[in-house]
């Protein structure tokens, strides 16, 4: 994989603890949003949220290049399924935080590396090695240990979260699909339009007033879009992605401290286990990605929800 332009190895560390940022903004962000959406639509809030992130990546790809140029694609039909299925996936994703722990929500939304490899084979053609398969299967095991009589309960929250992971995990290899025929700037503002578009078409249906209190929250899920966003830039600015993706899954332990002390949710020694099998088995494939040398599963328009 090409390093960044202005790639230095006493960079990496700096990239390191900027990804580890990231993830507390938006780790900050998910129980912001599970705090509205028990009291507002997941389409309003969902709507609201892409209205920051939208503005974020016209701003950025004006500075880059002429919008028009930006707009022109190779594959836009391509690209206008990534842009929707994004929104989508954000989407039921704030579905899943009404009813859903953030602990266990964010232990089922990291099975997306393991959806990745699988999606790869028929929409990139990819080969998938048996070491690899074994790691993925092991880590749907771990998923199935989260959701097991006990564990996570099963219900429409449940569905939304796993929906949310899989359609990530096309958009992801989409993603890898188009990147070799359109630019950065391009798959971003087809990012940005695309969710603004189907966002607000859905979302005005279903708008509610907001008290004053509830905005000035809503306001900071809009900052901090951009903000997260910019971070996870400028860090892939200064590193590979395949170095600092592994870091991502610091967002699962803290997903777990926020549940606990903002909501007061616990995740279970049983569930802690089999989400520490996903984490490892994740890890697995990345490595052998890596040494494969197939791109990270990492779009710098786009950070995890």
């Amino acid at each position: 994989m090409p390093l960044p332009a202005d790639f230095r190895p006493d960079n990496v560390g700096r990239a390191i603890a900027l990804t580890l940022v990231t993830i507390v903004v938006f780790g900050l962000q998910d129980a912001i949003s599970k705090t509205l959406v028990q009291s507002y639509s997941p389409f309003q809030i969902t709507m609201m949220r892409y209205w920051g992130f939208a503005l974020f990546s016209l701003v950025l790809v004006m500075r880059q290049a002429p919008l028009r140029a930006a707009l022109r694609s190779a594959v836009p039909g391509w690209q206008i399924l990534r842009g929707s299925l994004l929104i989508i996936e954000i989407l039921f994703f704030a579905l899943a935080l009404q009813t859903m722990p953030l602990g266990g929500l964010q232990a089922i939304a990291l099975v997306y590396p393991l959806l990745v490899t699988l999606f790869a084979i028929p929409l990139l053609g990819e080969k998938v090695g048996v070491f690899r398969f074994v790691a993925v299967g092991v880590g749907f095991a771990g998923a199935l240990i989260i959701i097991r009589p006990g564990g996570l309960p099963l219900d429409r929250g449940l569905l939304f979260a796993a929906l949310s992971a899989t359609l990530y995990a096309v958009y992801i290899v989409i993603t890898r699909k188009v990147s070799g025929r359109d630019s950065a700037a391009t798959s971003m503002v087809y990012t940005g339009v695309m969710g603004l578009l189907l966002s607000s078409a859905i979302g005005v249906f279903h708008w509610q007033p907001m008290a004053w209190p509830d905005l000035a929250l809503m306001g900071t899920i809009m900052v901090t879009t951009c903000l997260g966003h910019g971070l996870m830039i400028y860090a892939l600015s200064m590193a590979p992605a395949s170095t600092i993706q592994p870091f991502n899954y610091f967002s699962l332990p803290w997903a777990i401290l926020l549940g606990a002390v903002i909501f007061d949710e616990w995740i279970d020694p049983v569930s802690l286990i089999g989400a520490g099998i996903i984490v490892a088995a994740g890890l697995v494939v990345m490595a052998r990605e890596r040494i494969r040398r197939i791109p990270a599963v990492a779009d710098p328009s786009m950070g995890r929800e």
